[in-house]
């Protein structure tokens, strides 16, 4: 290399070839192999002439890691760290370093997929069990979810679950004034093309005259009150409606539980569990119910059932699938939720207990109640006397300039009008805060020691919880560094990630996050930032967002961008709300109507459902492409009524179609505007523009394209990309007037700019690998995606090809024919690809019986092939079953997968033990182990249990099987 010019030598550690599982040499091989001369040539072929552009976006160029890192330091630099005591919310906490190294750090977590396949899963699915049962505990109902987006959303999805489960025929919901701000507009956004009335009172005065199936409440409220909500919600349940209490998760380790008020519905928010502030996200919100509403609750529930050996193990219960089996009917667009938060928030509670937790809270509240002392002894007149953590103190006039001056003391207010102040404490709150705030409102400092020993005596004034919480052993058996770091490496080595191999999901696009990109999510600078804090203090951040959103319309082609949608399901909600006000604004508000191909994913119909939207679907010709005729006679009968056609591209079929541009024209025409669904960008970034093909409005799902983790099942952030004309119509924020437009839909998350703490990842990924990187990254999947259907075409039908007999990024095995003639089913497969030590492809979707592939650019050469030998191998097996070798009912697929117990045993199987676990030299070296045979789905679903199983049930003597009847545990 010794003559090699220094620019050459400079660009040597550029991040795509890094990210980029084939080297120049292995893509020119398996180019040729296909029948092309290189990739870009093949990726040509394969992406329509109408639609592709040979320009490249405008993006900055390439940087290397170091670089990177730098200029995010200094983004970082530009946020002001503070001492936040804004409340509403948010507030500071401290992640344990050994949840922070092991959890939100380490690949093992970060890079796992939802929990779909509970064999390969169980250290997560564990890990959210704990997470239910924290919020059974605290929450005080019997059922809770593996998570939700954020508090607010939450919020409006329990007005959802209680106007579906109310006897009141009322359209109307009342929300408590105390509520938080954003709550209140968020439960607006929903409930308006849903016809829900939102009437926003002071239930402290009473419930109103009209008739109402459903009320909110605030515990505490956000003036910082805590009342007792047993009367408000005991007058709604005699007027037949039901409860809602949006309660903080912090607070109710103390204060008596909602649910023994009385509360149908608890939710909201677990940031203060370890969650750093992050600029208002991902944090995971919560829900628990009565046991009668389980099955109106949304997302996703984690329960108990038993495997192959009778072993108890752990499973996605009930609405596992809900949206692609119930569509429009669906409960919530909500799919995965925010499981890497989940877990952090649930092993706080498992790292500290309930002592733990209780000192932590009980010092919060102490804080809170030594502050007010403080204030009142020096003349401060406070709006409340019963509060947890947060005070509220009257300064007529004054609040402005009180809340300047602790500015300045390094302190953030939050100024509640012009004569009030709110103060928060949280776990982050010490004595010197306390004595700058007296000083911020012209109190004299005092003797700290002297008050806390007056309250002390005094005794606390709210309703204290009496009960027990968090019994069950998990929380009282890891408390030490060492016990914990153990606790979570067992875990995560029950689980497959992309640290134990390729995830070959199709339309999921498990592709690897940069390391380097993750660094910055945990540093102070992004990591302890409030999302209420003034842009003064955020000038970093918004930074950031404004370089991300430019990037992003420069490579989709589109005009405006928001990135408040926190999930790729709420990017959907987004776009169509957007669509719903653009149309209104044209004297156009009777279109209605959604179309959408049978392909399109179930979250699509979920979300027109959720707009106040009507579907029709359109089918699919027999190559897999929309059938035109259809599409058109559909759009004639519909010609007054259609607002949107939602199409996915590539489709959800792995193929290019052809007649995209015809398609966006065709809708246009009948007066509609195109939605593009963004899940399938990673085939289009640098060859074609949504933006500029036809569509009018795209999310993007940048834990798939952009590099942002999948986090064993969210957070995923889906920013919506818009035309000029649907731009006004954007998302916006009652707390930031810079996160929307003024005229736009109003909030869909609680957050100004949702899930911004991980929007660094993606703002790295594209800095990293620039306008190049990003196009070989496209062709490369693209490339692999061929490879690998050439090289199963031989042993398995593909479904579904496009012209030159190319796939997109994805294609598609057809399973039926081998279901037919030997009953082995695609299930079956996907169990015993575990014993090959990979992930399973996606099961039976977009066609039932199928097998969707998507292999991403990260995977290097020799894991493409090492996939393809397992499946052919899978193959092979299949017909040991079909000669007769192997019986139809007893044979390595049917029993899959195989754990190292099941070995251990008598082994009455026509198979040895060696085809079970070792059917290919490579496992002998490189062998991952499921935790668990297969699970009996039926049992668990019939015998409900979603927190953790009492610890009887783990004695290998007592509990080799559950009981027949088990109950639903409180």
């Amino acid at each position: 290399m010794i003559d090699t010019p220094l620019g050459m030598l400079e660009n040597v550690s550029l991040y795509a070839g890094r990210h980029i599982g084939l080297t120049e040499e292995e893509s020119g091989r398996v180019a040729a192999f296909l029948g092309y001369p290189s990739a870009a040539r093949l990726s040509g072929e394969a992406v329509p002439d109408a639609i592709r552009e040979s320009v490249p976006p405008g993006l900055p160029g390439a940087a290397d890691e170091q670089t990177v890192l730098q200029e995010l330091a200094g983004l970082a630099a530009r946020n002001k760290r503070m001492v936040n005591m804004i409340g509403q919310g948010y507030y500071g906490t401290f992640t344990p370093p050994v949840i922070a190294r092991n959890v939100l750090e380490n690949p093992s977590w970060y890079t796992a997929y939802t929990p779909y396949q509970p064999e390969i899963s169980q250290g997560r699915l564990e890990a959210l069990m704990n997470f239910q049962t924290m919020i059974t505990d605290l929450a005080g109902l019997p059922v809770a979810s593996a998570s939700l987006l954020d508090e607010g959303t939450a919020a409006a999805e329990a007005m959802t679950v209680l106007h579906r489960a109310a006897q009141s025929q009322s359209r109307r919901f009342v929300v408590d004034e105390e509520c938080l701000p954003q709550t209140v507009e968020v439960v607006r956004t929903r409930a308006e093309p849903l016809g829900i009335e939102v009437l926003v009172c002071d239930v402290a005065s009473g419930l109103p005259e009209e008739s109402f199936f459903g009320v909110l409440l605030q515990y505490p409220g956000t003036s910082g009150v805590v009342r007792d909500l047993g009367p408000v919600i005991t007058q709604a349940h005699h007027r037949g409606a039901m409860a809602a209490v949006a309660a903080d998760l912090l607070g109710l380790v103390i204060l008596a539980a909602p649910g023994a008020m009385g509360a149908d519905v608890v939710v909201g928010s677990t940031q203060r569990f370890g969650c750093p502030l992050g600029f208002g996200g991902p944090h995971a919100g919560y829900m628990a119910v009565k046991a009668d509403l389980r099955r109106q609750m949304p997302g996703r529930l984690v329960g108990v059932s038993v495997d192959a050996g009778g072993r108890q193990a752990y499973r996605l219960a009930l609405q596992t699938r809900e949206q692609h089996i119930r569509r429009e009917k669906a409960t919530s667009n909500i799919c995965t939720a925010a499981v890497l938060s989940a877990v952090t928030a649930g092993m706080y509670a498992v790292y500290h207990g309930p002592g733990g937790l209780r000192a932590i809270a009980h010092r919060v509240h102490r804080y809170a109640r030594v502050l007010a002392a403080g204030l009142a002894a020096g003349g401060i007149e406070l709006v409340h006397g019963q509060f947890f953590d947060t005070v509220l103190a009257k300064v007529p006039g004054r609040a402005r300039q009180v809340v300047q001056d602790a500015a300045g003391r390094g302190i953030n207010l939050r100024a509640a009008g012009e004569d009030c102040v709110g103060i928060s404490c949280d776990e982050t709150t010490r004595r010197e805060h306390l004595e700058q705030v007296w000083a911020a409102f012209g109190v004299a400092g005092h003797d700290i020691s002297t008050l806390d020993a007056s309250v002390r005596a005094a005794g606390s004034p709210c309703p204290l919880r009496e009960d027990a919480i968090l019994s069950h052993p998990v929380f009282h058996e890891h408390h030490t560094e060492t016990g914990m770091l153990r606790y979570l490496k067992t875990l995560a080595d029950r689980d497959y990630a992309l640290d134990q191999g390729m995830i070959p999901l199709g339309s999921c696009t498990m592709k690897m996050t940069p390391a380097a990109a993750m660094m910055p999510v945990t540093w102070p600078g992004f990591a302890d930032i409030h999302p209420f804090a003034p842009a003064g203090q955020t000038e970093g951040y918004r930074e950031l967002i404004r370089q991300l959103q430019k990037w992003l319309a420069a490579i989709t082609g589109y005009d405006a961008v928001s990135l408040q949608p926190n999930s790729g399901a709420q990017g959907e909600f987004a776009g169509l709300l957007a669509i719903r006000k653009y149309l209104a604004s044209q004297g156009q508000s009777h279109r209605d109507v959604c179309l959408m191909p049978e392909s399109a994913h179930g979250t699509n119909a979920a979300s027109a459902a959720m707009a106040g939207m009507r579907v029709v679907v359109i089918s699919c010709d027999a190559d897999g492409s929309v059938a035109l005729d259809d599409l058109t006679a559909k759009l004639e009968q519909h010609r007054d009524e259609a607002a949107v056609l939602m199409v996915t591209y590539p489709s959800t079929h792995g193929l290019f179609e052809e007649s995209i541009t015809e398609i966006c024209t065709l809708a246009h025409d009948a007066g509609a505007q195109v939605y593009l669904d963004g899940a399938n960008l990673n085939a289009l970034v640098g060859l074609a523009r949504p933006g500029r093909f036809g569509a009018d409005v795209s999310h993007v799902n940048i834990h798939k394209t952009f590099g942002s983790p999948h986090g064993g099942g969210g957070p995923g952030i889906g920013p919506l990309c818009v035309r000029t004309h649907l731009a006004p119509y954007l998302p916006n924020h009652p707390g930031e007037p810079h996160a929307g437009p003024a005229g736009g839909t109003g909030p869909i998350a609680a957050a100004p700019w949702g899930s911004a703490g991980i929007l660094p990842v993606s703002w790295a990924y594209i800095r990293l690998m620039g306008a190049d990187g990003l196009l070989k990254a496209t062709q490369t999947a693209i490339l692999n995606a061929n490879y690998i259907a050439r090289r199963l075409g031989p042993h398995y039908p593909i479904l579904y090809t496009g012209p030159h007999g190319l796939v997109a990024h994805e294609c598609i095995i057809d399973i039926r024919p081998i279901t037919r003639s030997t009953g082995i089913s695609v299930t079956d497969i996907a169990k015993r690809l575990a014993d090959y030590a990979f992930h399973a492809p996606t099961v039976s979707f977009p066609v039932p019986g199928t097998l969707m592939i998507e292999p991403t650019e990260s995977e290097t050469l020799g894991e493409l092939d090492r996939f393809c030998t397992a499946m052919i191998a899978v193959r092979e097996e299949i017909g040991k079953v079909a000669s007769g070798e192997w019986p139809q009912r007893d044979n390595p697929l049917r029993n899959a997968p195989h754990t190292a117990e099941s070995l251990t045993g008598p082994w009455p199987h026509p198979y040895s033990r060696e085809e079970a676990v070792f059917p290919l030299p490579y496992l002998r070296t490189a062998k991952y182990w499921p935790a668990a045979r297969r699970l009996d789905d039926a049992y668990g679903d019939r015998n409900l249990v979603c927190s953790c199983p009492a610890v009887q049930n783990y004695d290998i003597h007592t509990a080799q099987r559950l009981p027949q009847e088990t109950p639903l545990l409180p």
